[in-house]
């Protein structure tokens, strides 16, 4: 259990709140590259640790990603024309670039030197692996930006689903965290079969354990921390474990245990204190990574189906998530489509900000203690004035990966030579290890 004060510390993020401070310190999907994938197209608004942005994409292809307000009298940039390399309030035809400069001043005298005077908050962008993405914190501490480890180059396939959730981000977090929900909550998605690793098909994941009680056992790092879930495997049990491994990429994302053709992650940001756009992406090998569209059918999140095009699920309280009462009679677990709409129903059901002063842990939750630790530790010491947690020489380097196998029970998990799935034998392949062998069983 968490008091009051930690569980406010680590939760809240507007303002000056120390954890959106040290979130700041890191590079931050700001909103996925397609929605601004038009130059001069309509710019987007955005909201990212309770602060209102809006994004455009300019006539030259250039990114920008702002404070909404205008600098002028307070109006909405998200309803400016963009136009010739800048985006132009409505009100009063104040124009800004990409960089916030001022422009144009329609309504100031030509001879005017306001322009000159003004700056308006804007801040550095990157776009990479299907994301806008933006640093938050002092330009003087910004880092260079480094491709994440769930798309280590350009030439992986990644496939995002985006949901905006109206909750906390450190209890999305946890769920992504936490293996053992897995055996019960997405059992009938997540399918026990007698196959030698994690299998996906078009319908579900097979996994070779039926096995809903994981031995957790935690390794801390600089970025975040390694866990595994040990469970019994389908086959020589007596002799074998069937490990998943998870990583927690400090502050806010999760390396999860692949399946046999992609590398799975998602990662958590922030909108404000209860609210979190929620990204899970698969990665890997073109050939056999599903295109985005696929990807977000399996998962249920697709646009104008399941979300509204403001990626806002219809699935909600208010309809009991479609939970299908029948399919549970028949066999369905959840009654509930799509395992991340399981998962979303149990973190909205959980309240804005859960309440962890009245929770119970057991030692099945290991490694959401680990989280809670490291992260009030960490905020601790960024408000001493430390480097925030997994930034500089504490980055996650290269050669860190989740992964899932079937070991003999003398192999330790943590010296495991784990790689990234990719397709095995391709000639053209980027610069990455092939997808791991299953030990001999």
């Amino acid at each position: 259990m968490l008091t009051h004060q930690q569980n406010d510390l680590l939760c809240r993020v507007e303002g000056d709140a120390p954890m959106g401070q040290l979130m700041r310190r890191h590079w931050t999907p700001i909103c996925l590259a397609e929605e601004v994938s038009e130059p001069d197209g309509a710019p987007v608004k955005a909201r990212v640790f309770g602060e209102d942005l809006v994004v455009f994409r300019d006539t030259r292809g250039s990114v920008g990603v702002m404070h909404e307000r205008c600098p002028h009298r307070g109006a909405s940039l998200a309803l400016g024309r963009n136009e010739d390399c800048g985006l132009r309030c409505l009100y009063h035809g104040w124009k800004m670039d990409v960089e916030g400069n001022v422009l144009e001043m329609a309504s100031e005298p030509a001879a005017s030197q306001m322009a000159q005077k003004v700056k308006h908050r804007a801040y550095p962008t990157h776009e990479y692996a299907g994301f806008i993405w933006a640093y938050m914190g002092p330009r003087e501490t910004m880092p260079d930006f480094q491709p994440p480890a769930w798309a280590p180059t350009a030439e992986a396939r990644v496939s995002i689903a985006k949901v905006i959730v109206p909750c906390n981000w450190a209890q999305i977090l946890e769920g992504a965290i936490d293996s053992a929900h897995s055996s019960s909550l997405h059992s009938s998605d997540m399918v026990p079969a007698r196959v030698d690793s994690a299998k996906a098909t078009e319908k579900n994941w097979l996994r070779p354990s039926t096995d809903k009680a994981p031995r957790m056992q935690v390794q801390r790092t600089g970025y975040g921390f390694r866990y595994a879930a040990l469970r019994r495997p389908l086959t020589n049990a007596a002799s074998h474990d069937y490990v998943r491994s998870t990583v927690f990429v400090a502050p806010a994302a999760a390396l999860i245990p692949p399946n046999n053709l992609y590398n799975v992650a998602n990662i958590n940001v922030p909108v404000d204190d209860t609210h979190t756009a929620f990204y899970f992406m698969c990665w890997g090998h073109p050939s056999q990574t599903p295109e985005t569209e696929t990807w977000r059918k399996f998962l249920g999140q697709t646009l104008g189906v399941d979300l509204d095009h403001n990626y806002v699920p219809r699935r909600n309280l208010g309809n009991s998530f479609w939970q299908d009462r029948r399919a549970m009679q028949s066999g369905n677990f959840t009654g509930i489509t799509g395992f991340p709409n399981q998962d979303i129903a149990m973190w909205v059901t959980m309240g804005a900000i859960a309440d962890r002063t009245q929770e119970r842990l057991g030692a099945s939750d290991v490694a959401v203690v680990e989280f809670r630790k490291q992260m009030l530790e960490a905020v601790e010491a960024f408000a001493r004035g430390e480097p925030a947690i997994g930034t500089g020489q504490s980055s996650i380097t290269p050669d860190v990966c989740a992964f899932q196998a079937i070991v003999p029970k003398s192999t330790d998990w943590r010296t495991f030579d784990a790689k990234v799935v990719w397709a095995q034998g391709d000639a053209n392949a980027p610069a990455l290890e092939p997808s791991y062998s299953v030990a001999a069983q």
